[in-house]
């Protein structure tokens, strides 16, 4: 591993907070992401993870309104942001708040995006073009899934961040990353001991993921049948994917994304309302992972 891996995975700690809520234009005010941001970092989460595609722009404020505390896209979608207009943004950030930014890079998906074609080709020319700019590999870590996404992640970026994945993905992931790059996988937590409610709350959620070929994929590929994946997914599935029943129960979940060899889980918390900010949820999570 080298150096600055190995301070970027101390600055990011084991725990971070996926979340849709804290980026520009959510239905949450300026200030009160702001505010929210300040909370988790006094929390100890190691990160803000900023969901859906995001950029420099939404991870800015959160980092004047912090002081520890690293921000993250997860994704930056390389189809509608442009090389150097990112490395420019970087490296604005980089000078005002060094080592507090975090560029998550994805191709995204083939229904979200109009001519879409060869995204692991995209990517590697994405990436080219940020070397060329000065942005270096490792402030950049990619949305891989597959093999060759993740292999990419190892030689071109500081590692990977997985979406929607299971222990048993984060195995296979650190096995094929090798022990130095950075494995943070995102995990669902519905905060309910109730199996028909979590499940319902966790479901709906879910849909929206499951008309994406790339999860689906995924999916099949973790031993997950075609049963699985339709109508919202599976008990089966949601329970895979999801951490829910009691605080024991949730901690035992996130411990095994660690025992499979992540170096940090981002916990993206849903609920019904997955437009409010869920301070509670957030604070009854952190007395957990200490």
């Amino acid at each position: 591993m080298n150096e600055a891996t190995a301070s970027l995975k101390e600055s990011l700690g084991r725990y971070g907070v996926w979340s849709v809520q804290l980026r520009s234009g959510s239905a949450a005010g300026g200030t009160e992401r702001s505010e929210a941001a300040a909370e988790l970092e006094s929390l100890g989460f190691g990160a803000v993870w900023l969901g859906g595609n995001t950029s420099a722009a939404d991870a800015a404020p959160l980092i004047e309104a912090t002081s520890r505390i690293v921000v993250g896209t997860s994704i930056q979608s390389i189809w509608e942001h442009e090389p150097a207009a990112t490395a420019a943004s970087f490296a604005e950030l980089e000078v005002a708040h060094p080592g507090r930014f975090l560029l998550g890079l994805g191709v995204s998906h083939g229904p979200r995006v109009e001519g879409y074609n060869r995204p692991y080709s995209r990517m590697v020319d994405y990436l080219d073009a940020l070397d060329r700019a000065g942005l270096r590999s490792g402030h950049r870590v990619l949305a891989a899934l597959g093999p060759k996404m993740l292999e990419l992640s190892r030689d071109r970026a500081a590692g990977a961040i997985p979406y929607l994945v299971t222990p048993e993905h984060t195995a296979q992931a650190r096995e094929r990353l090798g022990e130095g790059p950075l494995l943070a996988p995102e995990f669902k937590v519905v905060l309910s001991s109730d199996p028909a409610t979590a499940r319902a709350t966790a479901r709906a959620y879910l849909a929206r993921y499951l008309s994406l070929p790339n999860y689906t994929r995924n999916f099949l590929n973790l031993g997950f049948t075609d049963a699985d994946v339709a109508d919202g997914g599976s008990d089966r599935l949601i329970d895979a994917v999801f951490a829910w029943g009691d605080e024991n129960t949730i901690r035992t979940r996130i411990d095994a994304f660690l025992a499979a060899g992540a170096d940090h889980v981002a916990l993206q918390v849903v609920e019904d309302d997955m437009t409010v900010i869920p301070h509670e949820a957030w604070r009854r999570l952190a007395p957990l992972l200490t």
